[in-house]
């Protein structure tokens, strides 16, 4: 995506190219086969899902034909996970690759024994803790579904009067990937009709795809994690550099 005289430009293929993404289940088969990637375009030519879909269809509301429509029906689906992960933009991982992901972005911290350390702050915590529980052995467990994320703004006392930066303190937890976007929901008013645009509902990855699956990389060092993503997006494109890849999957 490039901005033109202030107009947003979409990069794209054409509609009769043979290569097109097409559908909303082809995006998420061609994810489960890269392993991860970004929504928009960036730095790394070709990485990207605005890249590879027609850019005639973004934002018209189609849900068969519009990419912008698909990323909520592939976060709600679950067979990919979707979020800012990517220098605090959108993007995806797929399930094969969220716990090198997890293990690099975290540094092999639980985001309790990081909050310890000193490593993260307190609005992360205040976050953390309203989607997050403990059972009877003090041991965490993740439960809290379903929460839309003007709900949990809410909840942990962001807006007027009390804490900031509500967007920038869930991003960095995305970029950590200690949270994820678990689907899009519409409001409700007191009649129970819905109402404005969809919002996202925000989740640990750990209550979609359990702890020991998110936590399976931890046995190899976060650099070693760090090396293997580096080396993928260098597989899938070789021209790519080492400062563009950085950018992409963070140093």
């Amino acid at each position: 995506m490039e901005t033109v005289n202030g107009e947003w430009i979409m990069k794209g293929l054409r509609l009769d190219d043979p290569m097109r993404i097409r559908t909303c289940g082809e995006l998420t088969a061609w994810i489960k086969k890269v392993g991860f990637l970004p929504l928009f375009s960036g730095e790394v030519e070709g990485f990207s899902a605005e890249e590879h879909v027609s850019p005639r269809f973004w934002w018209t509301g189609d849900r068969e034909d519009d990419p912008w429509e698909w990323r909520e029906i592939i976060a709600a689906e679950h067979e990919v996970a979707y979020g800012k992960f990517f220098g605090g933009r959108a993007g995806f991982v797929s399930r094969e690759w969220l716990p090198y992901f997890a293990n690099y972005r975290r540094g092999g911290y639980d985001f309790d024994a990081r909050y310890e350390d000193g490593l993260a702050n307190r609005r992360e915590k205040l976050i953390m803790d309203r989607l997050t529980d403990r059972d009877e052995d003090g041991e965490v467990v993740f439960v809290r579904k379903n929460i839309l994320s003007t709900e949990l703004k809410k909840l942990c006392g962001f807006g007027k009067g009390g804490e900031k930066n509500f967007p920038g303190i869930t991003t960095g937890l995305m970029m950590q990937m200690y949270l994820v976007t678990a689907g899009f929901r519409r409001r409700v008013n007191k009649k129970g009709g819905e109402y404005g645009m969809a919002v996202s509902v925000l989740e640990t990855p750990e209550s979609i795809w359990g702890y020991e699956h998110m936590t399976s990389a931890y046995g190899e060092s976060p650099e070693a994690s760090r090396k293997r993503i580096a080396k993928r997006i260098k597989e899938l494109f070789p021209a790519a550099d080492d400062e563009s890849i950085r950018a992409v999957i963070g140093k």
